[in-house]
């Protein structure tokens, strides 16, 4: 068991270090005096398996739109979830093992982003991006814990 908890430790923060250093790679060019500087669109989809698009060889579903999107943008490719939703989210959205945000699970007490972490929305913006997330954020619904409390210029979402 303490081997698998290493090694699920280890991709987490490789995986945060490789966003951080993407992150610091698009704050850096208006230092080098780019003027423009990348859009970017994260999607994040609760409950999608590896095999339930057409571009990753599913007979089944048609997805010409996703295959379009697959082929033209950068994908995280190993990246290991969490038991439930909103752990995984909380991962994502840090850099960061979600116990260190303290997002254990769905549920109160679990599942409030701690105030004090730095959020990816925080790191764009101030980078001078303007940010939006729009759909299930289940990171905190209340006060301060809210996504348009996290960084998010604009943030449309539900709380389930």
């Amino acid at each position: 068991m303490k081997h698998k908890i290493r090694i699920r430790t280890k991709s987490i923060r490789l995986i945060g270090t490789a966003f951080l250093f993407a992150l610091l790679t698009v704050c850096s060019t208006q230092a080098v005096g780019i003027e423009e500087t990348p859009n970017i669109l994260f999607i994040l989809v609760d409950d999608q398996g590896y095999g339930d698009l057409e571009r990753h060889g599913n007979p089944s579903l048609k997805t010409p739109n996703i295959n379009k999107l697959h082929n033209e943008s950068a994908r995280f490719t190993n990246f290991h979830v969490s038991p439930s939703c909103a752990p995984s989210r909380c991962a994502l959205m840090s850099g960061k093992h979600e116990f260190k945000s303290g997002v254990t699970h769905t549920i109160m007490p679990g599942r409030n982003m701690s105030l004090k972490t730095v959020t990816l929305a925080d790191v764009l913006k101030s980078a001078g991006y303007v940010t939006g997330m729009f759909g299930k954020w289940h990171l905190g619904h209340d006060g301060g814990y809210r996504a348009e409390n996290r960084g998010f210029d604009v943030a449309i979402s539900y709380t389930g």
